[in-house]
Order: structure tokens, then C-alpha cells, then sequence
């Protein structure tokens, strides 16, 4: 929970999503609108955020679909160009998603100045997408050999589109992520904006009371007192976007609605 003040100078942060369009090389690129499509698309969703009150946000390349679990250069690389150019600009604290490439994300977070990564770095899962299997021996060397020690991790320790091999259990995993040093630990449903189970978040913040844990997908406003009630912090993403479609631009009125109501639960949550 420390950890979260310190990123997002508030307890409970709601981190909203920057979702890129498709980056070069993936089958949803724009080649027409090229890359400054790119920072248009991102600049207005930020300006809203940020407008709104959000105490985050979340830079991802959410439509690069199929995801990767390892991505070429090219996918940092544009990643950081955009972020680059819209840095001025941005007022709150920042992190970065690479799809499902966490070493990827790592570099990008030390090249752009971002505060901390979401990615799945413990476990071993059957996915959609192959085999997930992060290394976080590995993970964590190659963090600390770029100087991004101050990088902070988020976990996602149940993951989208797939299911962990073995017997441990959700308590099991968020107990063991928190003992290898992740900052937080993230709870999801089966894809983007699908709520998660509300006992898996219960469980995983009673197997671990210091560490935080985030709800991560599903978050809508008229649920924000019963994420408040357990969370540490939520991300979001879809249900702030035009007719809560993911790959649509951020809505103002959704997302000044999801603030109003994570404002009143933090303040319920805090007496």
C-alpha cells in the first residue's frame, strides 16, 4: 500500500488505460494514418483523464491482437516515440504494459521515465497464447542490470485468456509473488473489461494484507464501493471508453462518472 502512495500520492489510485492503436508490424496497424495516428489517439485520451481526476494512468498495446509473448524492437520502439512525445504533457504517474513481454516492458519503462510495469511475471499458465512462463529470476536481473530498480512490478497473477497449471491456488500465488518482491498484485477476469470474481480478489488481499492488490479488469463505476471495499487500487480501461467498447476512444462522461464514484468509496473506505 506504501507503494501505491508513493507512486500515485493518493490511497486507493484509480489507473486508467492508454490503449495504442495497432503498432507497426502488427495486423490492426493503420499504415495510412502511420504513427502519428498514434500520439493523436493517445493525446486525446489522456487529456480526458487527466482532466477527470484520474490519479494514473496506464500506457498498452491492448489491440496488437494476437499478443506476443516475446515482441520484436519495433514494438518498444514506437512505443516510446509516442510516449516521448506526448511526456510534456503528462501530470500523473505512468507505467507501461507490453504484451505478454515483460523484459520489453522493462525496457520501455527505463527509456520513458515510467514508474512501474503490468505484466504476468510469476507462475506458469496455459494461455490463448502459448505457454506463459515469465522467469522472474531472470526478470528481475535484467531490471536491476538497466538501473530500472525503481521500476515497480504489478503482477498479474490471473493473467486473461488462460488458467495456471497446477494445484496452487489464487491465495498460493498471490503469497508467493509477494515473497519474490512484487509491489502488487493484480486480480482479472477472463479478458479486457470482464469483471474478475470477487472472491478472488477477498482471497488473494487476505493472503496478503501488506502487499497491495488491484483489481485489474471489469472495473465500472457502479462497482467502485465493492472494489473499494477490499482493493488497494483499481485499473481501467473499457467501461471509460464510448459505449464501453474496448478499442473505442475514452468517453468524458464514463470516465468523470467512474471518478465521482472512486472518489466516495475511497472516502467510505477511509472512516
Amino acid at each position: 500500500m506504501d507503494t501505491l502512495e508513493r507512486l500515485f500520492g493518493v490511497r486507493k489510485p484509480v489507473i486508467a488505460m492508454l490503449h495504442f492503436p495497432g503498432l507497426p508490424g502488427r495486423p490492426r496497424f493503420d499504415p495510412v494514418g502511420g504513427t502519428g495516428r498514434l500520439v493523436d489517439s493517445l493525446g486525446h485520451d489522456l487529456e480526458i483523464l487527466q482532466e477527470v481526476g484520474v490519479d494514473g494512468v496506464l500506457f498498452c498495446n491492448e489491440a496488437d491482437l494476437p499478443y506476443q509473448l516475446r515482441v520484436g524492437p519495433e514494438i518498444p520502439a514506437a512505443m516510446a516515440a509516442a510516449i516521448g512525445q506526448l511526456k510534456r504533457e503528462i501530470r500523473v504517474s505512468f507505467g507501461v504494459n507490453i504484451l505478454w513481454d515483460a523484459i520489453a516492458s522493462l525496457a520501455l519503462a527505463r527509456a520513458t521515465g515510467a514508474r512501474f510495469i503490468r505484466e504476468v511475471l510469476t507462475g506458469v499458465y496455459e494461455s490463448d497464447l502459448g505457454m506463459i512462463e515469465p522467469s522472474i529470476g531472470e526478470i528481475a536481473g535484467y531490471r536491476a542490470a538497466i538501473g530500472a530498480g525503481d521500476v515497480a512490478l504489478f503482477d498479474n497473477i490471473a493473467p486473461e485468456f488462460s488458467s495456471a497449471i497446477g494445484s496452487r491456488s489464487i491465495a498460493d500465488r498471490a503469497r508467493g509473488a509477494a515473497f519474490l518482491g512484487m509491489d502488487a498484485i493484480l486480480i482479472s477476469g477472463p479478458a479486457a473489461g470482464v469483471a474478475f470474481e470477487m472472491s478472488d480478489l477477498r482471497t488473494a488481499k487476505e493472503a496478503v494484507p501488506d502487499t497491495a492488490v488491484i483489481a485489474n479488469t471489469g472495473v465500472r463505476a457502479d462497482r467502485m464501493a465493492e472494489i473499494f471495499g477490499v482493493a488497494d487500487g483499481a485499473i481501467v480501461g473499457t467501461s471509460l471508453k464510448r459505449d464501453g467498447i474496448t478499442w473505442n476512444p475514452v468517453d468524458r462522461d464514463r470516465a468523470a462518472r467512474l471518478m465521482d464514484a472512486a472518489r466516495a468509496a475511497r472516502s467510505v473506505a477511509a472512516t
